[in-house]
């Protein structure tokens, strides 16, 4: 099993990124997935979370910037980051919860 994200970069706060986690060697339809992220001093928090059937679920602090969403016939889950602040700079990884799968991380930096 294989976690692999993408989408991350460098972007000016007020920017957009798009990140997307692609599932392989299992498919992951009836699990929850989740996005996280760990910035230097601080612990792995989560982001978002979405379910087998799309309920979805927000940290305070991305609510209305973030949104999470799924493909399942490609068995990929995505994080679209609006209006991007310098505080939402981290290594974001993706996560198929109550599980030990974790992809490798991409970095995001919001420069001000």
């Amino acid at each position: 099993v294989r976690l692999m994200e993408s989408g991350g970069g460098l972007v000016q706060t007020g920017g957009s990124l798009r990140l997307s986690c692609a599932a392989s060697g299992s498919a992951f339809n009836t699990d929850t997935l989740g996005w996280y992220r760990l910035s230097p001093g601080n612990q792995r928090d989560l982001v978002a979370t979405i379910t087998s059937n799309e309920v979805t679920n927000y940290a305070d602090s991305v609510k209305d910037r973030f949104t999470i969403s799924r493909d399942a016939t490609q068995n990929t889950v995505y994080l679209q980051m609006n209006s991007l602040k310098a505080e939402d700079t981290a290594v974001y990884y993706c996560h198929v919860l109550y599980s030990d799968y974790w992809g490798q991380g991409t970095q995001v930096t919001v420069s001000s």
